[in-house]
Order: C-alpha cells, then sequence, then structure tokens
C-alpha cells in the first residue's frame, strides 16, 4: 500500500492535468477574440470578404512541423494561401490527401504557384537517415529514402554529416517539387494557362529566412515529360 501510494506521489494529480488542461484550450479562445478584434480595427469588413469566397494565388505544401507557419513566413493573411502539410513535406502519388489538394487548388481556385517548402531541422528527414524502425511511419520515410538513394553519389561525399542533413533536405523538397510537375492537372494548366508555375523553398528555423532552390521550372517541366507526359486531352480552366 505504502509503494502504491509513493508511486501517485511521483506525478501531476489529474485534477491538476484537467485543470492544465482547461486553461491552455481557454487560452485559445482568448487569443481567437484578440484576432477577430484586430482584424476588425484593420478592416470592418475583414470578415465579410473572407467568408465570400477564397482565390488564393499560392499553394503551399509543407511539413507538419509546429515551428513552420504557412502564412507567416510568407508574409500572407487569411485567404491568400491554399495550404497542405505532412510529415517533411512529401508528394508521393499514391496519397489521395495531397494529390487531391494539387487537383483542388490547380482546376478549381485556379492557383498561380505552388510552393513545396521544407525546412532545415527536419524530424522527419532526420529519421530517414536513422536505421530506426519507425513502425507506422517507416513506408512514409521511404520517400525520403528514396530521394536518398537517387542522389547517393552526391550525398555520400559530404563528410560533415550536417552539411549532408541540410544538403537532403533541400533534395527532398526539389524530388517533391518533380513530383507536383508529374501531376497531369499542373501540366494541362500550364499548357493552356501558363500557370501554375512550382518552386523549392527551404525555411531556415535558425533565422527565420526563406531560401530559395531556383528550381527551373520550365527545364524541369519539359525533362518530365519525356516520361511523364499526361498533357493529352486537357479541358481549358
Amino acid at each position: 500500500m505504502a509503494s502504491e501510494e509513493n508511486g501517485k506521489d511521483h506525478g501531476p494529480s489529474m485534477d491538476k492535468v484537467s485543470q492544465f488542461l482547461k486553461e491552455s484550450q481557454d487560452r485559445i479562445f482568448v487569443n481567437n477574440k484578440a484576432w477577430v478584434d484586430s482584424k476588425i480595427s484593420g478592416d470592418s469588413d475583414f470578415f465579410a470578404k473572407l467568408s465570400s469566397g477564397q482565390k488564393p494565388d499560392y499553394l503551399y505544401i509543407g511539413c507538419s512541423d509546429s515551428r513552420v507557419p504557412a502564412n507567416e513566413i510568407m508574409g500572407l493573411d487569411a485567404g491568400e494561401v491554399f495550404v497542405h502539410r505532412n510529415i517533411a513535406n512529401l508528394v508521393p502519388n499514391t496519397d489521395l490527401n495531397v494529390m487531391s489538394v494539387i487537383e483542388y487548388a490547380v482546376a478549381h481556385l485556379h492557383v498561380k504557384h505552388i510552393v513545396v517548402c521544407g525546412h532545415y531541422i527536419c524530424g522527419g528527414v532526420q529519421a530517414a537517415l536513422s536505421n530506426t524502425d519507425m513502425g507506422l511511419l517507416n513506408p512514409w520515410l521511404r520517400g525520403i529514402r528514396d530521394v536518398y538513394r537517387l542522389h547517393e553519389k552526391e550525398l555520400d561525399t559530404y563528410a560533415d554529416p550536417e552539411a549532408k542533413y541540410r544538403r537532403l533536405i533541400e533534395l527532398n523538397v526539389l524530388e517533391q517539387c518533380r513530383n507536383v510537375i508529374k501531376t497531369a492537372v499542373v501540366q494541362q494548366s500550364y499548357t493552356h494557362n501558363g500557370y501554375p508555375i512550382v518552386h523549392a523553398w527551404v525555411f531556415d528555423l535558425k533565422d527565420g529566412l526563406l531560401k530559395d532552390l531556383k528550381l527551373d521550372f520550365e527545364g524541369t517541366l519539359k525533362e518530365i515529360k519525356k516520361i511523364y507526359d499526361l498533357d493529352a486531352g486537357p479541358k481549358k480552366a
């Protein structure tokens, strides 16, 4: 009995946990009200405009990492960027979620830019570099390991593990951009409308700056269409 009672003393009581959880949720609603007030003070019609529909120019495909808020790092407001996020900003063609987002953003929202944005100090890429069994994450992380396999010769020239890690993050972004360009809806829209353009960016958590990896979109599209040409029989937007 004594040992059982001692065991209960090692952690916070359930009442304290419940109180903490309630306070953390309440704080969100306080913050929400403050955000609403700030928007209305700047533009009394802000929410009327927001509720009338969305016409974003950007589709942002990024990592789910909580330290990388898509709108904020781009300096854009609500309604200006359509967002999809997952672990390590992957674009596998078998993932109906990301494929549906791209289809909707291009065919229905008519976005002009698609940004794949990775970030340095990415836990997903770090996990893929390890030999650890990650359970359910294994098939997802295989996409990053495949990027390593494609660029093995270059990556193995890095003696510094940190430099190798950063370069794999960049190469992963570039490969995911290629996956975006392989989609029929992107190819067909670009042929008929001249957009969207696909961009490869990396966000640096250490200074808050975005790095443009200078993806040659037209050159990459031309190269990809040698094998992945899905531009036949398109419908005009």
